[in-house]
C-alpha cells in the first residue's frame, strides 16, 4: 500500500508543477485538463484550461494535483511534505528552491539527528521538511 499526497491548488497547479520540474526536477507523468472531462457539468465556468487532475514524479515518489475550485488561495495546514536528500549539498539546493518566493520555518541545518534538515513552506504554502540523514 501507498499514501500518496494530493495538492489542491485552487487555480496555480500549472504554476506549481512548473516550479516543481524547476526546483525539484519533477516529471509530469500525467495531466488533464477539466475540457478533457467527459462530464462537463462539473466544470465551472472560465476553468476549462485548469487542471482537473495531474500526477508528477519527485524522485521515487508521486504527488497528485488540481487546481481544485479554481479560487486562487490554496490553504494546507497540519501536513507537511519530507524530502530526503541524498547530500548535503542537495538538500541544500532543494531547500533553496523551495524556499524561492516561500518562507522558511527552521532554516536547514545540523541538527543532532542528521546532517542538515529544515521547514519551509513553498510559494504555494505548501509545508516541506528537507532532510539529509
Amino acid at each position: 500500500m501507498q499514501v500518496t499526497p494530493y495538492l489542491m491548488l485552487d487555480g496555480r497547479a500549472d504554476e506549481a508543477i512548473e516550479f516543481y520540474k524547476t526546483n525539484l526536477g519533477a516529471t509530469v507523468k500525467m495531466l488533464m485538463r477539466f475540457k478533457e472531462s467527459p462530464d462537463q457539468t462539473n466544470c465551472a465556468a472560465g476553468s476549462a484550461e485548469k487542471v482537473m487532475h495531474a500526477c508528477i514524479a519527485i524522485g521515487d515518489s508521486n504527488v497528485m494535483l488540481s487546481d481544485g475550485n479554481n479560487t486562487g488561495k490554496p490553504e494546507f495546514k497540519g501536513v507537511s511534505l519530507t524530502l530526503g536528500a541524498k547530500s548535503e549539498e542537495e538538500a541544500e539546493k532543494m531547500f533553496g528552491g523551495l524556499g524561492n518566493g516561500g518562507q522558511v520555518q527552521m532554516p536547514l541545518t545540523k541538527t543532532f539527528f542528521a546532517k542538515r534538515f529544515g521547514m519551509v513552506a513553498d510559494k504555494f504554502g505548501v509545508s516541506w521538511m528537507v532532510i539529509a540523514e
